[in-house]
């Protein structure tokens, strides 16, 4: 058999094992195979989140509200990671704090993300759903496509980003869309591909939770919420009295709100003075924040939380990951990333990295929370308090930290800032 005969082959093999420009079926999460036996845990945790806090201290340097999935942006890098080489492999695993370089970080992430996309049984819903949107034409490598569908789930879809590049970006926002449900539109822009762009990654995540202690909705009262600044916003503002966890530290309280199934909760940390955001924000590590879960205790809490709804992005990621030391992935003449298509620069066929876009959803409300989030990465050629018998009160009524965990691992899914519930961006 000749080459072309054999590049002609495996070309039809590939379209017809990982998919191919039909439309696909309605909204399903995505399912990744099994990894194989004794091929380690769920990747770790304690570096998620040391990656989750290196982003968010690049991002709060933002005024006003911040919100994003920092497991989504790191499970499309660690698909992008799959078919990176040399230094540029080297820079991107020290930037997403990857602790092995072999195939054990992915059945990590496959770990996890079955784990997740099971929904705790039915009593939550979260979806996690990766894709590939490439150029129809030369054909990536094999062993790449492989592991992506294996471990992330990840199908191939063939577009034509050269002669129709609208039309692509369009069914790319459809499929975020669909996985989101509707929650995130447009994670892609206008421009945001081009005719030189080959390859897009794709991640989204969903999730939608009623919390175990639901606030009754004639409790909530429109109340000041005071701003950064010494301004103030009216904002309805939940009231509870019941059993939550809570802790008084140094400076901040935490409450940790638990979702129904009791696998996933939204951690509240609130500065005890009203323009104490900054000082939190810098001290927060992920040895603070494990020393503050650790020392929680459940008891009587009477909890004042605003009602909030958020849409944050697109926001391209470049600037942040460059400033976490991942370089070469964006340099159109050093991004080694031959390991996805076999080309490496100086050839005309290498590709890098052009944009990270990120986008994400966040309601908080009586009854739960509902977030999502979505991460497009374009590639182109070329010590405690002690607490008495009073009923603490946590009264959130001025910017706070929030974040969303998985407690079996206690890896952290969103991250934010309110600075002011009454905005919506």
């Amino acid at each position: 058999m000749g080459r072309e005969d054999y590049v002609a082959n495996l070309g039809t093999w590939l379209r017809r094992l990982f998919g191919s420009k039909e439309e696909e079926p309605a909204w399903a999460p995505t399912v990744p195979q099994e990894p194989p036996a004794g091929s380690g845990p769920e990747m770790d945790a304690e570096d998620s989140n040391d990656f989750a806090l290196a982003m968010y201290a690049q991002l709060c340097q933002m005024p006003g509200n911040v919100f994003f999935s920092p497991f989504s942006i790191r499970t499309a890098l660690g698909m992008t990671y799959a078919g990176a080489r040399g230094e540029t492999a080297a820079q991107m695993s020290k930037a997403l704090r990857f602790a092995t370089a072999d195939e054990t970080l992915h059945s990590g992430f496959s770990r996890i993300i079955q784990r997740l996309n099971a929904g705790g049984g039915g009593r939550y819903e979260i979806a996690v759903a990766n894709a590939l949107w490439a150029q129809d034409g030369p054909v990536l490598q094999a062993g790449f496509l492989d592991l992506i569908a294996r471990c992330y789930g990840g199908a191939l879809h063939l577009v034509d980003f050269v002669g129709a590049a609208d039309a692509a970006r369009t069914t790319i926002n459809h499929w975020v869309e669909d996985r989101t449900r509707q929650k995130i539109r447009d994670i892609v822009p206008p421009g945001g591909v081009d005719a030189e762009t080959r390859l897009v990654l794709v991640n989204a995540i969903y999730f939608k939770g009623k919390w175990v202690l639901q606030f009754r909705k004639a409790a909530t009262r429109d109340e000041p919420f005071y701003v950064e600044g010494g301004g103030e916003v009216l904002t309805p503002l939940m009231h509870q009295l019941e059993e939550n966890s809570y802790l008084q530290a140094n400076g901040y309280q935490a409450v940790d709100l638990a979702y129904v199934g009791g696998d996933l909760s939204m951690l509240v940390l609130l500065p005890d003075q009203k323009e104490g955001l900054r000082d939190l924000e810098q001290a927060l590590s992920v040895q603070t924040l494990n020393d503050c879960v650790a020392r929680m205790n459940v008891r009587p809490i009477e909890l004042f939380l605003p009602r909030f709804k958020m849409i944050w992005g697109t926001v391209d990621m470049c600037t942040c990951l460059k400033a976490l030391g991942m370089t070469l992935a964006f340099d159109r003449s050093q991004a080694d990333l031959s390991g996805i298509n076999g080309r490496q620069a100086p050839s005309q066929e290498a590709l890098f990295i052009s944009r990270v876009l990120h986008k994400a959803f966040v309601e908080v409300n009586e009854e739960g929370t509902e977030a999502a989030a979505a991460t497009a990465i374009n590639m182109t050629l070329g010590m405690a308090v002690s607490l008495s018998n009073r009923v603490p009160v946590f009264r959130a009524d001025h910017p706070f930290l929030v974040a969303v965990r998985d407690r079996k691992s206690g890896t952290i899914l969103f991250l934010g800032r309110v600075a002011d519930p009454t905005r919506e961006n």
